[in-house]
């Protein structure tokens, strides 16, 4: 493994091959804070523009916690800034901090003002969505318990591999009289349902490993020694599948299963549109037409060659070439 150069604080970079394995210093509570935000999106300009990244794995560094929670000071002052709003106040205010952000000399001023905690949630709901868009397979090992924030990181993630022990994963912000605003409100649903993540959301109480698995809040529980093993080997195996067929998976899935039938047909269409031309598509396509030829019956069903596909992570090219 090759430990990065990348000046950060709350994030400690190692490369493993194509993977990224980050772990998130939170400080001795495990918290993220705003330190950590920033630096989770300039990771972000990283891998996007890397076309050597194929996975990042994030895993904690308390010997208990994932991210415990966000940090609450972080949230109390960015709120005590906020002047008491209506709804439609309110909205116009996140819809302005969403226009002001980004733009030269306007953002700067704005940070001044009540929109510069506006500023801030919008920049990390940003920052999860672009690892929904991104080509590149994000893993969430969480090697302890999740509170919060932790656990909407970790919703937003493409893969959840939880340590198996003491630990929970929930939203207990209602307890402090507050709701989830880093995506659990919309995250949350698409991964247990609607009705139960209302249910876990005002109840506030967490759930153990097992019954997140039961429920679909993680994929895996592992045994604590396992967990960064295994989810290395997760990233490794399905990030060796085309970047761009990846992408445009993430894209129609997050975005468009969200969406009516007809709007995610549309952006399931769009994806396609943009990635059947491509030369890693064609070389592939390709192949497995003159494979079918070659051998009388389809590819992928003559287990051999799907179980060697399966672990390639795409159909084998003569001559040991590569289709990514």
């Amino acid at each position: 493994m090759t430990k990065t150069h990348a000046p950060l604080e709350c994030l400690d970079v190692e490369a493993s091959g194509s993977v990224l394995i980050v772990r998130l210093n939170g400080g001795p509570h495990g918290m993220m804070g705003l330190a950590m935000a920033e630096e989770l999106a300039v990771l972000l300009d990283k891998v996007e523009s890397d076309a050597s990244v194929d996975a990042v794995v994030f895993t904690g560094t308390h010997p208990g916690r994932f991210i415990g929670h966000a940090d609450v000071r972080w949230l109390q002052e960015g709120g005590a800034s906020i002047p008491k709003l209506g709804r439609n106040a309110s909205s116009a205010v996140a819809r302005t901090s969403k226009a002001v952000r980004g733009t030269p000399g306007l953002e700067a001023l704005a940070t001044l003002t009540p929109l510069g905690g506006g500023m801030q949630l919008d920049k990390l709901h940003d920052t999860f969505l672009r690892m929904n868009r991104c080509g590149v397979i994000f893993v969430a090992a969480l090697n302890g318990s999740a509170l919060g924030l932790g656990s909407e990181f970790a919703q937003a993630c493409d893969v959840r591999l939880m340590a198996d022990g003491d630990f929970f994963i929930g939203q207990p912000e209602i307890l402090l009289g507050i709701h989830p605003g880093g995506g659990g409100t919309q995250r949350l649903p698409r991964l247990v349902g609607a009705h139960r993540a209302l249910m876990l959301m005002l109840e506030g109480r967490p759930v153990p490993p097992k019954k997140a698995l039961e429920i679909g809040y993680v994929d895996e529980v592992v045994a604590p020694d396992q967990l960064l093993d295994r989810a290395i080997e997760q990233a490794r195996y399905l990030g060796s599948r085309s970047r761009g067929a990846i992408e445009a998976i993430k894209r129609a899935v997050y975005f468009g299963g969200s969406a009516t039938l007809d709007e995610g047909l549309h952006m399931e269409r769009t994806e396609f549109i943009k990635i059947s031309p491509t030369e890693t598509a064609q070389t592939l396509m390709v192949e497995y037409l003159e494979r079918t030829a070659r051998d009388g019956d389809l590819p992928l069903y003559n287990p051999a060659i799907y179980a060697e596909t399966l672990e390639l992570g795409s159909l084998p090219l003569p001559n040991g070439r590569e289709s990514k």
